[in-house]
């Protein structure tokens, strides 16, 4: 059969079988911030400040509509967006407004602040709006709990909608995540403040895509990565004042996995901190996903895809300990920032010079090659996970989400250790028996309420055991 002849076939089939042949998606990545936008039935919208990126942009300044401000009024508002495309795409904006009054005052918030953020990947896409925030609303004269979702009558006039977040189309799926989420929200029933039945007022209203696309290849490269993936040590015993992490582990790096490492320029952020990957990667937000093989059962990480070899940086200066081999992990080490944090990276596929236990570097140094060792499950990726020194008396179970860190450090920009959400380790299940966690204590039931300090002393001596209320049989 011709050449011509296979592809005509191959056109038949796909009609004959109601199957479309779509051509290859680009990597895209847009983001959009607006501070007022009023809607009329039968015009198009009027908006009061609006960016849209790419390219990256910002504004800032009083917003007004109509220009009395007799609809709505903000003291001062700043907007923000970013997007990048690519084989890792992200985008993220800001909206923020100050001192907000709608219809002469009826409607009033002290703040609002509309975030959203989308990574897509080859490793996978997420999107994430839970950082926005309204503060002090207070609707027809009553304080309102600005709860996401809420939706409130306005007398017999309109509907509130109080932080409302539409997922996009496809929603969030493999190499493609979609958010947008509006601040507060006026929908009108009948005619109101000069605006007709039918008539939408948005305040703070921002939406993020990032799409990577249909998966390329991974270009490989031996340059940096060895020729043959060396055997693991047997295991042994972990030594003392090596952190506590899942598995067997084994100190030291052969010199066979030492590779010279190469000059790199990364770009810090003010705080000092860098992304811990050079070259094209791509992650999404799998922190907390199960992971049967680890303690806990679930991911404590984030897994950054990239080709073979790739050169793993130190995100912030500090000092470089546990280097060595771990039955999950792979070659692995940790880094130690100057304020006590602690970084792990896993599944290297080698170490440069500077991964010797003790040895201080500086943000952005080289100290190893992205691989696929350990339980990597035969993909070649980085695991990076955050400890941040507030949660270090937590043992392996004291991380944070590495996400919005890695958003951040792309951009240049910080976040501090103390924000992003958190698991504790109570095993499978993520979450304790009800009211563990608030008496943290083994059981209540044989104090006495009539014995003075009886409850008292049973909070504060006798500590929970979480594991073993998790094995008693109810």
């Amino acid at each position: 059969m011709t050449r011509i002849a296979a592809l005509a076939a191959v056109l038949a089939l796909a009609v004959a079988t109601g199957v479309a042949l779509a051509a290859p998606r680009d990597p895209e990545a847009r983001a959009s911030a607006v501070l007022v936008r009023v809607t009329v039935p039968g015009a198009p919208p009027v908006t009061s400040g609006e960016i849209t990126a790419p390219p990256d942009a910002e504004l800032s300044g009083p917003f007004l509509y109509p220009e009395d401000g007799s609809v709505v009024r903000a003291g001062s508002g700043t907007l923000s967006v970013a997007a990048q495309p690519g084989a890792s795409s992200s985008a993220q904006a800001v909206a923020d407004a100050l001192a907000v009054a709608l219809f002469g005052g009826e409607i009033t918030a002290e703040s609002i602040h509309a975030r959203a953020s989308a990574a897509a990947g080859i490793a996978g896409a997420s999107a994430d709006t839970s950082s926005s925030t309204v503060t002090n609303l207070t609707v027809l004269g009553s304080p309102v709990t600005a709860t996401a979702g809420t939706r409130l009558p306005l007398a017999d006039w309109g509907t509130l909608e109080v932080l409302a977040t539409d997922l996009g189309p496809d929603g969030e799926g493999a190499a493609r995540a979609e958010i947008a989420i509006v601040g507060l929200r006026v929908t009108l029933s009948v005619d109101h403040g000069g605006l007709p039945a039918g008539a939408q007022v948005e305040i703070g209203s921002v939406s993020v895509l990032a799409d990577a696309g249909e998966a390329a290849e991974i270009p490989t490269t031996t340059t940096t990565a060895p020729t043959a993936k060396p055997k693991p040590p047997a295991p042994r015993a972990r030594p003392p004042g090596v952190p506590q992490q899942p598995g067997a582990s084994v100190p030291g790096a052969p010199p066979q996995l030492v590779k010279p490492a190469p000059e790199v320029t990364a770009r810090l952020t003010d705080g000092g901190y860098v992304f811990p990957v050079f070259g094209p990667a791509s992650f999404g937000d799998t922190f907390g996903a199960p992971r049967p093989a680890v303690d806990g059962g679930w991911h404590h990480g984030e897994d950054i895809v990239g080709p073979l070899g790739t050169p793993i940086l130190a995100v912030a200066d500090g000092t470089v300990f546990s280097v060595g081999w771990n039955e999950l992990g792979g070659w692995k080490l940790w880094l130690r920032d100057r304020a006590g944090n602690e970084l792990y990276y896993a599944h290297l596929s080698a170490y440069s010079p500077l991964a010797v236990d003790g040895t201080r570097v500086l943000a952005g140094d080289v100290l190893g090659f992205m691989g696929d060792t350990g339980d990597a499950t035969g993909a070649v990726h980085l695991h990076f996970e955050i400890h941040p020194a507030s949660l270090l008396h937590l043992g392996y179970h004291g991380v944070v989400a590495p996400y919005p860190f890695l958003i951040a450090w792309r951009r240049a920009e910080d976040v501090s250790f103390t924000a992003g959400r958190r698991y504790l380790g109570f095993g499978r299940g993520l979450a304790p028996p009800a009211g563990v966690v608030l008496l943290e204590i083994d059981d209540i039931s044989r104090t006495s309420g009539l014995v003075p300090g009886s409850l008292e002393r049973a909070v504060t001596v006798e500590r929970v055991d979480v594991e073993r209320l998790l094995r008693r049989p109810s």
